[in-house]
C-alpha cells in the first residue's frame, strides 16, 4: 500500500499549471511538498493567505504565519494576505480549481463525511462545506479502511454529511476511484503495488466499476 507521503504525491499529480488550490488538513497538507518545479500553482488558505510556500525549516518558522491546520509555513515572493471573509468569498464564488481533502468516509454516489463523529469534541467545522459547494473539484484522500478495519468506501456514508455528490476523485493507501462527472459511478483507475482487485473488493462495500486494462504504480 501507499505510504502518507506517496498518497500526496500521487494527488499532487491531480494539479494542473496555473490552478488555484485549497489543501485541507492532514494528508492533503503533505501535497504541497510534491509540487513539480515547473509548475506555477497557487496555493489558498482559508485563513486568509494567497501563495502558501513550503513548510519552513526546523528554525526558521514564524509563529504568525500558519495555515488553515495552525501548522507554520513560509511566503513566497507573490504572497498576499487578505481577511477569512475575503478568503471565503474566493472559496464560494467558484474562484478555486481544485480541493485536495481528508474524510472519514465517502459514498458510492459522492457523498463526504469529513468534519465529525458524533459525540466527540471538534475544534469546528473549518471550511470545508464552503469548499465542497464553491470549487470546481474535489479529490478526496485517506486510508481506504478504519483502524477496525470496516470500510471507509461504502454505499452510504453514516456520519454527518459534508456535501451531497461532490467528490470527483478518491485516493486511498489501496487504490485510486475516479468519475468522468458527478452523474456517473465510480471507476478504479490505479492499484497501489502489492495491491489486487480482490483485496479491494473485500475491503469495499462501495459499488464501483473496473478499468480496464488496470494500472498499477
Amino acid at each position: 500500500m501507499w505510504s502518507r507521503e506517496q498518497l500526496a504525491a500521487r494527488a499532487a499529480k491531480e494539479l494542473q499549471d496555473g490552478f488555484y488550490v485549497n489543501l485541507g488538513i492532514g494528508i492533503p497538507t503533505l501535497v504541497a511538498n510534491y509540487i513539480e518545479h515547473d509548475q506555477h500553482i497557487v496555493l489558498q488558505s482559508e485563513n486568509g493567505m494567497l501563495g502558501m510556500g513550503p513548510f519552513p525549516y526546523a528554525g526558521e518558522e514564524d509563529a504568525d504565519l500558519i495555515n488553515a491546520g495552525k501548522q507554520t509555513i513560509s511566503t513566497l515572493p507573490y504572497s498576499s494576505f487578505f481577511s477569512s471573509a475575503d478568503s471565503f468569498a474566493m472559496i464560494r464564488g467558484g474562484h478555486i480549481d481544485l480541493s485536495i481533502l481528508g474524510a472519514m468516509e465517502v459514498a458510492e454516489n459522492g457523498d463526504l463525511a469529513n468534519w465529525m463523529v458524533p459525540g466527540k469534541m471538534i475544534k469546528g467545522m473549518g471550511g470545508a462545506m464552503d469548499l465542497v459547494a464553491g470549487v470546481k473539484r474535489v479529490v478526496v484522500v485517506m486510508e481506504h479502511v478504519a483502524k477496525d478495519g470496516s470500510a471507509k468506501f461504502k454505499p452510504k456514508c453514516l456520519l454527518p454529511l459534508t456535501g451531497a455528490n461532490v467528490v470527483d476523485m478518491l485516493i486511498t493507501d489501496l487504490a485510486v476511484f475516479s468519475r468522468p462527472d458527478r452523474n456517473s459511478k465510480f471507476e478504479l483507475i490505479e492499484l497501489a503495488p502489492g495491491v489486487t482487485v480482490e483485496e479491494i473488493n473485500a475491503k469495499t462495500t462501495a459499488a464501483f466499476t473496473l478499468k480496464a486494462p488496470m494500472a498499477s504504480i
